[in-house]
């Protein structure tokens, strides 16, 4: 049962520390993902162990947004940057959706990033922007995988679906393809890439795994009945120290073949 929790926030846009991003917009603390590798809760210094079991929902988000967007700098907005602002909280709350609505007001850019399909529920909106891109984030193809370490996130068919359906409403997209599971093998790596090409996207961003505190304890609890891709992961996290340097090599070879863009994650 996750527990939900109504609150007020003082501030909608925050300094973005990543590259690219002038603003973070944030409407859940917390998330129902529940992604075992998740980098948030060690960056909001929140026990892992209760990540995916608590949503702070930030309901005066959109008009403090408003105040804020009239003496802001115009700036690239990045939503969400730690928690998703498409988790299944949002069908309800629509925060994200009130949030464009104020950007696009003043035509602010943005960059959304997702694991989720509702991101298609405000194509009306996106499509308006003079400057958006969507991206999806994409793990692995092996759904069954995807179940183990992102529990309650959106199927990897409805994302690349999304993606496409996006691209179709003339938006830019790119697929977050990280954390690359290590189960990939490189004779996988043309065949992924072909699919990403196939939904149209602009480019493919890659990342590794980022070993914060507890993130391994909890990839090792998540794969407990399931040996054999606990000890690839294992292997190739702490073992085979080259595997990303040359899957994102492959990545990026792949991508030139099929004239996609090809950026390395922060």
């Amino acid at each position: 049962m996750i527990k939900i929790k109504e609150v007020s926030c003082k501030t909608a846009l925050s300094k973005s520390l990543l590259p690219g991003l002038d603003y973070s917009l944030n409407p859940y603390y917390g998330c129902q993902h529940g992604c075992v590798y998740c980098y948030a809760p060690n960056v909001l210094k929140i026990d892992r162990r209760n990540w995916g079991g608590f949503v702070n929902v930030r309901r005066n988000i959109p008009k403090v947004l408003s105040k804020e967007i009239r003496r802001k700098k115009r700036g690239i907005v990045g939503i969400s940057t730690v928690t998703d602002p498409y988790q299944p909280l949002e069908k309800k709350f629509k925060l994200t959706r009130y949030c464009l609505q104020e950007l696009l007001k003043y035509d602010f850019p943005i960059c959304v990033q997702t694991k989720s399909d509702l991101v298609l529920r405000d194509i009306d909106l996106i499509s308006k922007f003079s400057d958006a891109e969507v991206g999806l984030t994409v793990t692995t193809l092996d759904d069954g995988e995807r179940k183990l370490l992102e529990p309650g996130s959106s199927s990897i068919k409805s994302r690349l679906l999304a993606l496409k359906k996006l691209g179709d409403a003339g938006i830019r997209t790119y697929v977050f393809f990280g954390p690359i599971y290590p189960t990939i093998e490189m004779r996988d790596v043309p065949k992924i890439v072909r699919v990403f090409a196939d939904c149209d996207v602009d480019y493919v961003m890659v990342d590794k795994f980022h070993f914060k505190k507890g993130v391994w304890d909890g990839i090792k609890n998540a794969l407990a009945r399931h040996p054999e891709m606990k000890n690839v992961f294992y292997k190739r996290f702490f073992v085979d120290r080259r595997y990303y340097t040359r899957v994102f090599h492959m990545v990026e070879e792949e991508c030139r073949k099929n004239n996609i863009g090809f950026e390395k994650a922060f």
